[in-house]
C-alpha cells in the first residue's frame, strides 16, 4: 500500500501523491506513458528511493522505517540489470539467496527449483555473460523471487523475451497470484498485461489517473494493499471489429440495430468497426446480426481492453 507518495529530483516532480493498493493473490498492471512517473514508483515502492512524502507498506511493513524487514517481503525486478558475469547462473542465485540469508541447504534446492522454473537449468554451470538478453531477463526473475516474496514488483519483466518464454512468464506470474504473492508489473506491451493482470492501475505526470477492475474481489492477505481502492472506473467501451461475406448486408443490419459502424481499415474493405458497452453487449450483437441473416466471418475486439482504456485516457489528456 502507497499513501500520499511524492518524489522530486532536483525540483522535478516526478511522483506527486500517489495513492496505490496492490492486493495479495492478483496481478496488478502499472499502465502509462514514457516519462509518466512508473519507473519512481516502483523504485520507491521497493524501498530503493526514500519518499519525499507519504507512506508505503509491505506486508504490513513500513518500507521507509524499516527497510531491511520490508525487503524480506519484496522482489524487485527492474528493467535493465546488470549481472556478475564471470559467475555461473547457480553461483549468482545463490549470492543473492546468501544475501537473503537463507540456509546453504535449503538455498541450494531453491537454486535448482528456480533454474527449472525459468528454463535455465541447462545454463546451471554457464557463467552469466554467456546468457542471451532473454536469458538474463530469466534470471533477474529469479533472482527477485528467490526468497519467496510476498510482494512482487516488476519493470518490462518481457522485454527481450521471445513469444515462447512471454507466454511462459506470464504463466510463471500468474501462479505466484495463486499462491497470495501481491504482483504488480509496468509494461509497454499492453497486449501481454490483457492476457496476464487482474487490473490496472494508470498512472500519468506523476499521478494516478483511473483505476481499471477488471476482475471485482480479492483474496485478500497483506500485500501492497490494505484495501479495495477507491475512485475505481469500470471498463470502458469496447470496440469490435466485425467481417462478413455481405459487406452491404453487414452495413445495413447495424445501421437497423442502431450500431453506429466505421471502416475498419482501408486495406480491408468491408470490415466494421463498433463500440459496445461490453462482453455482454457485443455478444447480443453478434447473436443479432446472425438472427438477421448476416454471413458473420470475423467478430472480435479490435484492441485489448487495457489499450482501449489506456488509449480513452490520453485522449482525454490531450483534449
Amino acid at each position: 500500500m502507497a499513501r500520499g507518495v511524492r518524489r522530486t529530483f532536483r525540483g522535478a516532480v516526478a511522483v506527486d501523491h500517489v495513492d496505490v493498493d496492490v492486493p495479495a493473490g492478483r496481478v496488478t498492471a502499472l499502465v502509462g506513458p514514457n516519462g509518466s512517473g512508473k519507473t519512481t514508483l516502483l523504485l520507491v515502492l521497493a524501498g530503493l528511493l526514500v519518499p519525499d512524502a507519504g507512506t508505503v507498506r509491505a506486508a504490513g511493513v513500513d518500507v521507509v522505517a524499516n527497510p531491511v524487514a520490508a525487503r524480506a517481503h519484496v522482489g524487485w525486478m527492474p528493467d535493465v540489470h546488470g549481472t556478475w558475469d564471470t559467475l555461473t547462473t547457480t553461483e549468482v542465485l545463490r549470492t543473492v539467496a546468501a544475501a537473503y540469508r537463507i540456509p546453504q541447504a535449503r538455498a541450494a534446492a531453491r537454486v535448482e527449483e528456480l533454474l527449472a522454473t525459468v528454463h535455465l537449468a541447462d545454463y546451471a554451470d554457464a557463467p552469466a555473460h554467456v546468457l542471451s538478453r532473454g536469458q538474463k531477463q530469466r534470471l533477474g526473475l529469479a533472482r527477485a523471487i528467490v526468497h519467496s516474496p510476498g510482494v512482487l514488483l516488476l519493470d518490462e519483466p518481457a522485454s527481450g523475451l521471445d513469444p515462447r518464454s512471454r507466454v511462459e512468464l506470464r504463466e510463471t506470474l500468474r501462479a505466484l497470484a495463486a499462491g497470495g504473492a501481491a504482483v504488480l508489473v509496468s509494461s509497454h506491451v499492453l497486449a501481454e498485461l490483457d492476457e496476464l493482470a487482474d487490473r490496472a492501475v494508470f498512472v500519468t505526470r506523476g499521478t494516478v489517473a483511473a483505476v481499471h477492475e477488471e476482475v471485482q474481489g480479492s483474496s485478500g492477505g497483506a500485500g501492497l494493499d490494505d484495501g479495495a481502492t477507491d475512485g475505481a472506473v469500470a471498463a470502458p467501451p469496447r470496440r469490435y471489429r466485425v467481417r462478413a461475406l455481405d459487406a452491404t448486408s453487414l452495413e445495413r443490419a447495424l445501421s437497423d440495430l442502431g450500431a453506429a459502424a466505421a471502416p475498419a481499415d482501408q486495406r480491408r474493405p468491408g470490415t466494421l468497426e463498433v463500440d459496445v458497452a461490453d462482453d455482454v453487449a457485443a455478444a447480443r450483437l453478434l447473436t443479432a446480426l446472425v438472427s438477421a441473416g448476416v454471413a458473420v466471418t470475423s467478430f472480435a475486439p479490435s484492441s485489448g481492453t487495457l489499450e482501449a482504456a489506456y488509449l480513452g485516457l490520453d485522449e482525454q489528456e490531450r483534449r
